[in-house]
C-alpha cells in the first residue's frame, strides 16, 4: 500500500510556486507614483540629499557635495586635475620575427611579418579633486580611450562645481 505524499510545510504563493511574491502590495506605486511613503525618490537613498551624478573610480559626485573614501565635502571652491602619464610603445612582437626568419628561408614573402606590430600601453591615468581640508587621488590603468574618459568626467564635475 502506498503513502500519499505529505502536504509541504510552505504555503505556494499566489502563483503556485513556493516563496513567489504578491502580485502588487499597498505600499507600491502603480502608475506614475515614483514617491514612496519616506519621501525620497525610487534609487535614492533615504538619508541622501542629492543623487549621485559623477562617479571617477572611488570619487562620488552630486549637485552639492564630493563624496571620497575620507568623507564627504562641499563640491564648491573644489579644483579638479587630470594628469596623463600613459606612454605608448610600438614594436614588433616576436612571434612575427620568428616567422619571416622561417619563411624567408622559403620565399621572400617572410619579410611581409616584420611589418605586423604592436602597440603596448604603460604609465596611468590620474585624477585628483582638492578642496578646503582634503585631497584625494585616483589612478587608472592606461589604455586608448581612457584619458577621454577621464577628461569629461573631470570636465562634468568641473561644471558642477561651478554652479555649486
Amino acid at each position: 500500500m502506498t503513502q500519499p505524499y505529505p502536504e509541504p510545510p510552505y504555503s505556494p504563493g499566489p502563483s503556485g510556486y513556493p516563496g513567489s511574491p504578491a502580485p502588487m502590495s499597498p505600499g507600491y506605486p502603480t502608475s506614475g507614483d515614483l514617491t514612496p511613503a519616506y519621501g525620497a525618490p525610487y534609487g535614492q537613498a533615504p538619508g541622501m540629499a542629492d543623487p549621485p551624478l559623477i562617479t571617477i573610480g572611488d570619487i562620488t559626485v552630486t549637485r552639492t557635495s564630493v563624496t571620497t573614501p575620507q568623507g564627504t565635502f562641499p563640491l564648491r571652491g573644489t579644483t579638479w586635475t587630470v594628469q596623463d602619464s600613459t606612454q605608448v610603445t610600438e614594436s614588433i612582437p616576436t612571434h612575427a620575427i620568428v616567422l619571416a626568419i622561417v619563411f624567408a628561408v622559403f620565399c621572400l614573402i617572410g619579410l611581409l611579418f616584420l611589418l605586423m606590430k604592436e602597440k603596448k600601453y604603460t604609465g596611468f591615468v590620474s585624477v585628483t579633486v582638492v578642496g578646503p581640508n582634503f585631497y584625494h587621488s585616483v589612478q587608472f590603468p592606461p589604455g586608448p580611450q581612457v584619458a577621454s574618459w577621464a577628461t569629461a568626467q573631470v570636465n562634468s564635475a568641473r561644471a558642477l562645481a561651478a554652479s555649486a
